[in-house]
């Protein structure tokens, strides 16, 4: 499998390569160069399968030969060994037409340890084969950086720096972080929103000085391996509720656009995916950009949710590649208008053709609090504000009829906001045992104003990877 940049004028990697990248060298995202699929008959080979398995069938051909099927499947074996629950992303029924499907039973407690925890083990074999070093560079509206050092932390040949916005995620997204004491983990305070941080991140793959003399890799979604290993657990779903002969639709909360691509990347498999429903919460851009075609940013809003609390959805521009016709030159040329000018906009014609498969839905404080209250009543269960902004996306799209049933993707655990769960359900989760003490363990971390500059001689002051001759 070949990858190509939505921006046409990188080079183009094979699956280890990209893998090591992250960012493209021209600004852009790495993309399989054609969408491979699996028959109706491979998916329903699928059924009974566990998660590991389906991963290896799911994930091998973007993998091509960069690892054989021993290799992948050792190390996706590895990488779930850790979960606390042995279905690694159980299903559960909420009523006749709505589900959760649970992924929170990682190290960190989000959906990012999914693909978190197989991406260092792809980062830790890849580099093993080379006389390398990298210099990890991310940023984190809170699950992400928790997930990537819970993953990384320790491991040979690589540091690791987290960007999140100060005061912007919760305090156990935070301890999550900034208490890991390892000597390669390096935690930044942004004096900013995410979006700053991300812009920082981006600027750095872009600084031809920065970027030739450290060896910059990304764990964000800009990753290609990880979308590629968020793919799986949409299959998982959707054949127990039976795919391939039954359509299933995926509501997921959405703040840069990464996870619900990667349902996208599904469908394009050959998934009979019914509909994905980008659940926003009141920073709509998505919503703005899916419903009357207007991609502007405006103001962050500080919400009860703040992984999704995102102006600026690097993944959009995957789906906008495809949207252009996979042309890298109209992609480039639409994307450094939109960063002069902070807007795009979607044609009616590429509308119409991301509605075949997306829709969207707004959804305010006072719902998502309304949603976790209604679940907590009806069904027992406990739901985090960003799942509860996505069930409520789904309730709202089921009444408008659409059909069949509808998962609905827990990206976090509720203790991970234990505040706003109490808040809205009067119920306070508690910590589960495999995170008890975070309180008690002291914090490290930096805090830099959010300038690009700041942050690239704090880097340079501390990281170890350099570019060899």
């Amino acid at each position: 499998m070949d990858y190509v940049s939505t921006r046409g004028a990188a080079p183009t990697l094979d699956f280890e390569r990209v893998t090591l990248a992250g960012l493209a060298s021209d600004g852009g995202l790495y993309v399989p160069g054609h969408w491979p699929t699996l028959s109706l008959d491979a998916i329903r080979d699928l059924a009974g399968l566990d998660y590991v398995e389906t991963a290896a069938r799911v994930c091998a051909p973007f993998v091509g030969e960069a690892l054989d099927g021993l290799e992948l499947r050792a190390l996706l074996k590895q990488a779930y060994a850790s979960f606390a629950h042995a279905a690694v992303a159980p299903l559960k029924q909420l009523d006749a037409q709505h589900w959760v499907l649970e992924l929170f039973h990682g190290p960190t407690l989000a959906f990012k340890d999914v693909a978190m925890q197989a991406l260092g083990l792809l980062f830790e074999t890849f580099l093993s084969r080379r006389t390398q070093h990298l210099t990890i560079v991310g940023a984190t509206s809170g699950d992400t950086g928790s997930a990537a050092i819970a993953a990384l932390a320790g491991r040979a040949n690589l540091d690791v720096f987290m960007l999140f916005p100060a005061g912007r995620v919760s305090e156990v997204q935070r301890r999550q972080m900034t208490t890991v004491q390892s000597p390669n983990v390096f935690n930044i305070a942004v004096e900013g929103t995410f979006d700053d941080a991300q812009a920082i991140v981006k600027g750095m793959f872009n600084d031809p000085v920065f970027n030739g003399r450290f060896r910059l890799a990304a764990v964000n979604s800009i990753n290609w391996a990880r979308l590629m290993l968020q793919v799986v657990y949409y299959f998982y779903a959707a054949v127990r509720l039976g795919a391939p002969e039954r359509r299933v639709s995926f509501s997921v909360p959405t703040g840069n656009f990464g996870d619900i691509f990667a349902g996208y990347v599904a469908a394009r498999m050959g998934l009979p995916v019914g509909r994905l429903i980008v659940a926003t919460n009141v920073n709509d851009i998505l919503h703005r950009a899916l419903t009357a075609g207007d991609y502007s940013v405006g103001q962050v809003a500080a919400t009860a949710s703040p992984s999704m609390d995102i102006q600026v959805s690097s993944n959009f521009e995957r789906l906008l590649f495809d949207l252009y016709g996979r042309d890298g030159g109209v992609t480039a040329a639409a994307m450094a208008a939109f960063e002069a000018s902070r807007a795009l906009r979607l044609t009616p014609a590429m509308r119409a053709q991301a509605a075949e498969l997306l829709v969207s839905g707004r959804v305010d404080a006072g719902t998502m609090a309304q949603t976790m209250r209604w679940a907590v009543e009806a069904t027992g269960e406990l739901l985090d504000p960003h799942t509860a902004i996505g069930l409520a996306a789904a309730q709202a799209a089921a009444r408008d009829g659409l059909a069949g049933p509808v998962v609905t993707l827990a990206t976090a655990h509720p203790a991970k906001f234990p505040d706003a769960v109490e808040r809205a359900s009067g119920h306070r989760p508690p910590l589960p045992a495999r995170v008890a003490g975070l309180f008690d363990r002291a914090e490290r971390f930096a805090t830099l104003p959010a300038e690009l500059a700041a942050v690239e001689a704090y880097i340079a002051d501390r990281a170890t990877a350099t570019r060899a001759a």
